[in-house]
Parts: structure tokens; sequence; C-alpha cells
């Protein structure tokens, strides 16, 4: 299967309908894999999620697609003045379903409509992150164990745009606090990356609140910098999947004039799929 390199890391690839363990193994090689331009059905893009596990419907359930719970919509766009999808989702860094104790493998975006301007998603790579650190820090973290939740650690302002997507009470009586290793080794290639310092983590076990947020910001500002970053921007039709586990990232605010709409699938951390 061709690649394209997008950078240090992140490739498009030139063949949808490559065999499996070809897009298997550039996926985990290059942690974003983009596919541009096609045009699929739900039942389609389910089917091509499913080799990569199983899907886990998102929390917020009033924005699943009809008939499709495996699938979000995520949308600015309004029908008789009510919201199609979840708009403004996910505008800080962050890991999907890091707030889970069985965490996302992969998330999928299938670009339906783009806006005229913005609407890039950014990708921080958390490989590098790790290495780059000193010594001295990876002995420090290399045993903590971080507390997470749902919610974004920077931004508890349930009417701010960077906020996690606000949950209904009954929603937010489903979530818990679950543990994740601040220095995790990647459960298919056996790297180890920073794992979600940015979002979900509000504490560390066996460490002081303020000393245990003083150190997930600390490790956040050096794993978010522009060196780790790629920047990824959509056409319509494009298919973007990337690895959990290895990266950060983080939506850019449009105009909610400016009509964007995607579905999303996430597909949980599971044993390789057949």
């Amino acid at each position: 299967m061709r690649l394209k390199k997008l950078g240090s890391f992140g490739a498009e690839a030139g063949r949808f309908d490559a065999p499996f363990q070809e897009i298997w193994e550039a996926f985990f090689a290059s942690q974003v894999l983009v596919f541009r331009g096609l045009t699929l059905s739900p039942e389609k893009y389910l089917e091509f999620a499913r080799r990569f596990g199983r899907p886990e419907p998102h929390v917020i359930d009033q924005f699943h697609y009809p008939g499709h719970p495996d699938i979000l919509i995520l949308s600015n766009v309004q029908k008789d003045g009510r919201p199609t999808g979840l708009a403004d989702a996910g505008t800080y860094f962050h890991t999907d379903y890091s707030y889970l104790d069985a965490p996302a493998r992969c998330t999928m975006l299938y670009s339906r409509q783009v806006p005229s301007k913005g609407g890039d998603t950014l990708f921080a790579d958390q490989y590098a992150a790790y290495d780059d650190l000193s010594q001295g820090m990876k002995n420090l973290i290399e045993n903590l164990v971080a507390l997470h939740h749902y919610g974004n650690r920077d931004d508890l302002d349930k009417g701010s745009r960077t906020v996690a997507s606000v949950l209904t009470e009954e929603q937010e009586q489903k979530m818990a606090w679950v543990r994740h290793r601040i220095a995790r080794k990647h459960p298919i290639t056996g790297r180890t990356a920073l794992y979600a310092v940015s979002g979900s983590s509000f504490r560390i076990e066996g460490m002081p609140e303020d000393e245990a947020v003083d150190l997930l910001d600390e490790l956040k500002r050096h794993s978010t910098q522009e060196k780790y970053q790629l920047r990824l921007k959509y056409g319509v039709g494009d298919v973007v999947i990337w690895d959990n586990a290895s990266l950060l990232h983080s939506a850019t605010l449009t105009d909610p004039a400016d009509p964007r709409t995607l579905w999303r699938i996430t597909i949980k951390e599971e044993g390789k799929p057949s």
C-alpha cells in the first residue's frame, strides 16, 4: 500500500481497499492514517471500522446516528432550531475514552461537511514527547498512576467552548474515576508513550493534589509543544484514523455559522481482531 508521509508521523494511504493487514501495520507505524475523498454509507463505514475492533458508543447518546449508535455525529448544523450533532467537541488536547477503564484503541472521523475556514485537527506525538524527557523525569514518572475522570482539567466552565462536552445528569452518573499509568506501554507496539497527560487526568495516586496538577501541567506543556504536532486539514469524504495510545489530539474552534459535520466511531482497546 502506497503511503505519503504527512510529517514526522502521519500518512495518507492510497488504497481504502488494500489488504487489511497492510492497513493495520501502516496505521500503527504512522499513528495517523488518512484516506482521501471517499463516499461511504453508514453501513460501509462501520464495516471498515469493525476490522480494528469493537466500537464503543459515546456516552452522549442524543447525537448517535439514527439506527447506528456506534456512530456519533459531530456537527454545528441546526435543523428546526435544534442541534443535529455535538458541536465544539474536544477543543483541547486530550485522549479519547481515557476516562474509561478500557480506553480507546483508535478513533475514526469521516468528514461530511467541511467549513470554509478552519476545522483542522491537531495531533501531538506522545512517543516522541516521552523519548525526549530527561532521564530524571522518566525515573520520576515510571511507576506513577494518574486518576482520570470525564472532563477537561483546564476548563470546568460548562458555558465555555473548550470545556468537555457537557453531559446530562443521567450521563454523568455513568462516569467514574479510573486509573492509567502516566508512562504507558503501548498495547500493540510495546513502545512507551506519555498517556493522556492533558484532558481527563486530574490527580496522581499517592501525591498531594497541587503537586500532582503541577506535574501533569508540566508534562502537558512539554508534550504539546509545536515540534511534536501535526495539523490535519480535511476535505469532503476524508476518513482519518488515529492511535489514541500514542497521541494527544485537539479539535480547533470554527465559526458556529460555518457548517461542519463529521461521523465519529471510536474503537475500544482489546486484543488484536482477526
